[in-house]
């Protein structure tokens, strides 16, 4: 390793293109620096840069055997994959303009709604609250505990139907509790 670390980068090169992997290693970490920095200047921040480099250094390696020497420095072939492959990506994600972008709706609830369910859940709290303590539990646990009426009756000693006779009255208030509610909010009483 220590006679590549040594070797100028046509001779990596060659090695490269004769499939050595420790030489590739080599080369990369010689270039990698200069150019994520070179990538980063085209397209503009350090994660896309690096995605950049690695393809850049993948051609390199796949297409080894094509790379000559001709005269030319192996960083300046290297480099010029790397600006290649900037202006592509870059190319590939550009954004439209701000004033042209589509402008998406909001999925959230807006104000108006999020105040009116407050306004409900208070009011749904309200009306439980104002049952019967048998009913409320029964509700409590029925709705708020998962259980079945079966489990419920056995927790207040009653029978099941006794259980259903409870759910069923206290619907009915919390019902009517709520349209009361719902008619004074739309004006139609006072």
């Amino acid at each position: 390793m220590a006679l590549l670390d040594e070797a100028d980068d046509e001779t990596l090169m060659a090695e490269v293109a004769a499939g050595d992997r420790a030489a590739f290693d080599v080369l990369a970490r010689r270039h990698l620096r200069r150019s994520i920095a070179m990538a980063q200047k085209v397209v503009g921040n350090a994660s896309d840069a690096e995605e950049v480099v690695q393809d850049a250094f993948v051609q390199v390696w796949t297409h080894a055997d094509r790379w000559r020497g001709d005269g030319f420095r192996f960083s300046t072939w290297l480099y010029r994959i790397v600006l290649n492959r900037a202006i592509d990506y870059r190319r590939r994600r550009s954004f439209q303009p701000l004033d042209e972008a589509v402008e998406l709706p909001d999925p959230s609830p807006g104000a108006e709604r999020l105040i009116e369910e407050r306004q409900m859940g208070a009011a749904v709290e309200a009306a439980i609250a104002a049952l019967p303590e048998r009913q409320r539990a029964a509700l409590s646990l029925c709705y708020y505990q998962d259980m079945s009426c079966a489990e419920a009756s056995e927790i207040l000693q009653v029978s099941v139907s006794a259980m259903e006779s409870l759910l069923v009255r206290a619907r009915r208030m919390v019902r009517s509790k709520l349209n009361t509610v719902i008619r004074q909010k739309d004006g139609d009483q006072p």
